[in-house]
C-alpha cells in the first residue's frame, strides 16, 4: 500500500459535480447563467467537498439539444460569457484545488455548423467527407432511434446537398465521419485546444455512436478502438494527469472493452449505468439482490480505471438494461403517471420526488452510492434535494435553474422573471421557498450540511477506493454489505434499503481487530462477539460505515 501514488489516479477518488453553466447561477442579471455566475459560486463548490467540475457544453450553439448542438469548437457560447471568462473560472476553481473536465462532443455537429454549411453546399467542398452521405437509404445502416419519439429515421433528406446524411441524434444534428482522418485530426486539435487552457479532461459523449462506423461506405485504416487509444495517448502526452470518463450505456462485457480490456489504454473511467439501473430496481423492491447480481457481474478493471457512479444525470433515467416487466415495475412506483416517463425506457424525474421526500430514504441512497466501488458522481441541486420541473419538456425537465434562495427566481438571476432562460420549479413543497441552498447552510441536519459530511468522509476513506472490494454474506434481503480491504486498512459498508428496521450478524475475518473498529458514519447499536461475530442494528433505510483495523 502506497498512500503517495494515489494522486496520480486522482479521478478514482474524486468528487465529481456535473452542472449546466446556463441554470446554475446568473452573473449578468441577463436571466441566463454564465461563467461570471459560476467562478462566484466556487467557494460553495469547494466548501461543499467536491473536487472535479464536470460542465454540460458551454460551446456556441443554436441551442436546440441543450447546447449538444455545436457550431465552434474554439469557443465559449457568448450568453455564457467570454474564453476569458472561461479561463478566470478554471483559474479560481484551481486556486479552490477543483479540477474541471468538460464534455467532449464530437460524434455529430449542428447543421449551423460552418463544417456542415460548406459540405452541403457543394460535393467537392473539402468538408463534404466530413460527414456521413448517400444517396439512399443504405439498407445496412444503423436503425436504432436515440429519441423515438422525435424521430422516424437515422437518415434525413438534405435538398441543398441533394443526398442523405446520417444522424444517430435529432436530425439537426448530422453525424460526423470518423473513418475520415482529417476528422479525427481535428478531435485531436479540439482536445488539444481545451487542455491547453486548463481543462483536466473530459467526459465523452455518446462513446459506442462515436466509434461506430455501421453506414459508412468508407474504409478506416485504422480500428476505432485503436484510435480512441491514439487519443488516449495524445492526452496524457499534452497533460499526463488528465481523464477521459466515457458515456457507454452498454452491457458490462461490452463496457469493458472501452477501458481498453487488459491494456487500460482507451478510456479512464466509464459512467456505471448497468449499477445505476439495478439501483432503480432494489429501491422499488426494497431488495439488495438486483445490486448484488449487478455487482458480481461488474467486470475487474485495468489497474489505472475506475467506474463512475450517479443516482441521477442530467438525462432520463435510462432503464433500458432492464426486463419490460422490471422496467413497469419500476414505472408504478416511482413514475407512474404517463408526463413522468420518457420513450417508454426511462424517468424524467429527480430522486427526491421519486422518493415522495422521504429522507431517510434519499439519504440512504446517496450514501451507498457513495460507498460503492467506484468514484461518485453528483448532478447539480442533488446536494439541497431538488426537483424536476415536468413543465420543462423532455430530458430537460431535471435541468431547471439551480435554487439558491426563497428570493425572486430562486436567486438564481436578478432578471425580471419573463427573461429567465429555463422555468423555475414552482410549488409549496419543491419550490425555492422550501428548498434553496441559503436556508439549508443554516440548518444543522440539512440535506446540504449531510451531504458535505457525506462527501468529506468518503475521501477520507480510501479503502473503498484502492481496496478490493467483496459482498459480505448476510440473510436479510434488505441489507447490502460490503466489504473493502486496502493492506492493513479495511472498512465497511453497510444498507438497509427496507422501509423496517433490520439487525444483521455475519462473522469479522480472524485477522479483524474487533475493539479497533472506527464507527465513521450512520446511527444504531453494533457489537462485536469474542468470536467475530459482528452485530449491526440498522434503522428504516440506514446506513453504516465503519473501518476495521488488522
Amino acid at each position: 500500500m502506497d498512500i503517495s501514488r494515489t494522486s496520480d489516479v486522482w479521478w478514482k477518488n474524486a468528487v465529481f459535480y456535473c452542472l449546466d453553466v446556463e441554470t446554475f447561477r446568473d452573473g449578468n442579471g441577463d436571466g441566463v447563467g454564465d461563467f461570471l455566475g459560476l467562478s462566484q459560486e466556487v467557494d460553495y463548490l469547494a466548501g461543499l467537498g467536491v473536487t472535479c467540475i464536470w460542465l454540460m457544453p458551454f460551446y456556441p450553439s443554436p441551442n436546440r439539444d441543450d447546447g449538444y448542438d455545436i457550431t465552434d469548437y474554439y469557443s465559449v457560447d457568448p450568453l455564457l460569457g467570454t474564453l476569458g471568462d472561461f479561463v478566470e473560472f478554471v483559474r479560481i476553481a484551481r486556486d479552490r484545488g477543483i479540477r474541471v473536465i468538460a464534455d467532449l462532443v464530437v460524434n455529430h455537429t449542428s447543421k449551423e455548423h460552418p463544417w456542415f454549411k460548406s459540405a452541403r453546399s457543394d460535393r467537392n467542398s473539402p468538408y463534404r467527407d466530413w460527414y456521413i452521405w448517400s444517396d439512399e437509404i443504405p439498407e445496412s445502416g444503423p436503425d436504432d432511434l436515440v429519441f423515438p419519439d422525435k424521430e422516424k429515421s437515422n437518415w434525413e433528406w438534405d435538398e441543398e446537398a441533394g443526398q442523405y446524411f446520417l444522424h444517430r441524434f435529432y436530425k439537426h444534428q448530422p453525424d460526423l465521419n470518423i473513418t475520415n482522418p482529417k476528422v479525427r485530426e481535428e478531435i485531436r486539435r479540439i482536445v488539444g485546444f481545451w487542455l491547453e487552457i486548463g481543462l483536466a479532461g473530459f467526459r465523452v459523449d455518446a462513446v459506442p455512436f462515436l466509434l461506430e462506423t455501421a453506414g459508412i461506405t468508407g474504409s478506416m485504416e485504422i480500428a476505432p478502438h485503436d484510435w480512441l487509444r491514439d487519443l488516449r495517448s495524445f492526452l496524457g502526452r499534452r497533460r499526463g494527469d488528465a481523464v477521459l470518463m466515457g458515456e457507454v450505456n452498454l452491457e458490462y462485457e461490452e463496457v469493458r472493452r472501452f477501458f481498453g480490456d487488459e491494456s487500460g489504454d482507451e478510456l479512464h473511467m466509464c459512467l456505471n449505468f448497468n449499477l445505476n439501473q439495478a439501483l432503480a430496481l432494489a429501491l422499488v423492491r426494497e431488495d439488495a439482490g438486483a445490486l448484488v447480481h449487478s455487482l458480481r457481474a461488474m467486470p475487474s478493471l485495468p489497474a489505472d480505471a475506475a467506474w463512475a457512479n450517479f443516482v441521477r444525470n442530467h438525462d432520463e433515467w435510462s432503464l433500458d438494461k432492464l426486463t419490460e416487466a422490471e422496467r413497469q415495475e419500476v414505472f408504478r412506483a416511482l413514475g407512474p403517471r404517463e408526463e413522468m416517463q420518457l420513450f417508454g425506457r426511462g424517468l424524467r424525474r429527480r430522486l427526491p420526488t421519486m422518493l415522495d421526500g422521504d429522507q431517510a430514504r434519499i439519504r440512504m441512497v446517496y450514501s451507498l452510492i457513495f460507498a460503492l466501488p467506484g468514484a461518485p458522481v453528483l448532478f447539480y441541486g442533488e446536494e439541497i434535494g431538488m426537483a424536476e420541473n415536468l413543465d420543462i419538456p423532455g430530458r430537460m425537465s431535471v435541468r431547471a435553474p439551480m435554487q439558491w434562495s426563497d428570493g425572486p427566481s430562486a436567486g438564481f438571476s436578478s432578471a425580471q422573471p419573463e427573461k429567465i432562460c429555463r422555468p423555475i420549479v414552482e410549488g409549496k413543497r419543491w419550490g425555492p421557498a422550501a428548498v434553496n441552498v441559503a436556508a439549508q447552510q443554516r440548518e444543522r441536519d440539512s440535506l446540504l450540511n449531510w451531504m458535505e459530511q457525506l462527501i468529506r468522509k468518503r475521501r477520507e476513506m480510501p479503502e473503498i477506493v484502492f481496496g478490493s472490494w467483496s459482498l459480505v454474506a448476510v440473510p436479510e434481503p434488505s441489507i447490502l454489505a460490503l466489504r473493502y480491504d486496502w493492506g492493513s486498512r479495511s472498512a465497511l459498508v453497510i444498507h438497509n434499503l427496507g422501509e423496517k428496521p433490520a439487525t444483521t450478524s455475519f462473522k469479522l475475518r480472524p485477522q479483524d481487530r474487533p475493539e479497533a473498529t472506527a464507527d465513521i458514519l450512520g446511527h444504531g447499536k453494533f457489537s462485536v462477539g469474542k468470536d467475530g461475530t459482528m452485530t449491526v442494528e440498522l434503522e428504516r433505510y440506514g446506513y453504516r460505515w465503519f473501518r476495521l483495523a488488522a
